[in-house]
């Protein structure tokens, strides 16, 4: 309680009767036990960031491990690109946060790499090294369950503690749903939420897969799905869809669309 409202007290007691001053006294102390036990106005104490991105990698039972390594490679690459740490400084000073999701069928989910703040060469490089310690034999070798990994990705975005202008999982993948909750149920209320869904569709057992993507996994402001032949491409097609995907001058695109990288 404030300095003043402690002798305004003291005058009051002062000034009563003996008999009178205990039940005052008594009053006078549970309104300063009231204003020291009053909590603070809670404060919001998540970061901003211009965007939050979840990067959804399929480990299914398609995946082996050569194409497995290829996919952390290019990532790792990616994140030690001049051009990508280039469009992260783009963002604005706080940069953008970003997660490693290894993925398989619906059941089976994992955040290999927690939620890092990227702002500069440096912060990007330690992500790169956080994926380079992973094991090298992954978890999972299961079935494919995207639109279980889209509510995994969802989860994570809305607990971290980033604040981002824009949100989005970035799911790579070489086949179509065979398991659990069919994408397309998923996608529209994780669009809802103010999220993006991108796609990098890897072609070699699926040539269709970039129709698939684009009618039932991604949307959102923006959305696109990208595609590569096969794994042989996966290291240049990541860092061209991740390129795309940080860069704020292309961000805000309303339509989805498809692209080829070859």
């Amino acid at each position: 309680m404030p300095s003043i409202q402690r002798q305004s007290v003291a005058r009051w007691r002062l000034r009563l009767p003996g008999k009178a001053r205990l039940p005052v006294i008594i009053l006078a102390a549970g309104i300063l036990a009231l204003a020291n036990s009053t909590p603070a106005p809670a404060v919001d104490a998540r970061t901003r960031v211009d965007l939050e991105l979840v990067l959804a990698v399929d480990t299914s039972g398609s995946v082996d491990m050569h194409e497995y390594t290829l996919q952390m490679q290019g990532l790792i690459a990616a994140f030690r690109d001049p051009a990508i740490i280039a469009a992260i400084h783009a963002t604005g000073p706080n940069g953008i946060a970003v997660t490693l999701v290894h993925w398989s069928s619906a059941s089976e989910q994992e955040q290999v790499v927690a939620w890092t703040q990227i702002h500069d060469a440096t912060t990007a490089d330690a992500f790169a090294a956080s994926i380079e310690e992973l094991p090298r034999r992954r978890r999972f070798f299961d079935s494919t369950g995207i639109g279980s990994v889209l509510q995994f990705g969802e989860r994570l975005i809305r607990r971290n503690r980033f604040d981002g202008r824009r949100k989005s999982i970035d799911v790579s993948g070489d086949g179509v749903n065979n398991s659990g909750i069919p994408p397309e149920l998923i996608r529209d209320d994780v669009v809802a939420g103010g999220v993006t869904i991108n796609g990098l569709a890897i072609l070699d057992e699926a040539p269709h897969l970039q129709a698939y993507f684009a009618r039932n996994v991604i949307g959102g402001a923006g959305a696109f799905v990208m595609t590569v032949e096969g794994y042989i491409d996966i290291i240049a097609g990541t860092r061209a869809k991740l390129l795309r995907e940080i860069s704020v001058s292309i961000a805000g695109r309303d339509e989805a669309d498809g692209s080829h990288y070859q």
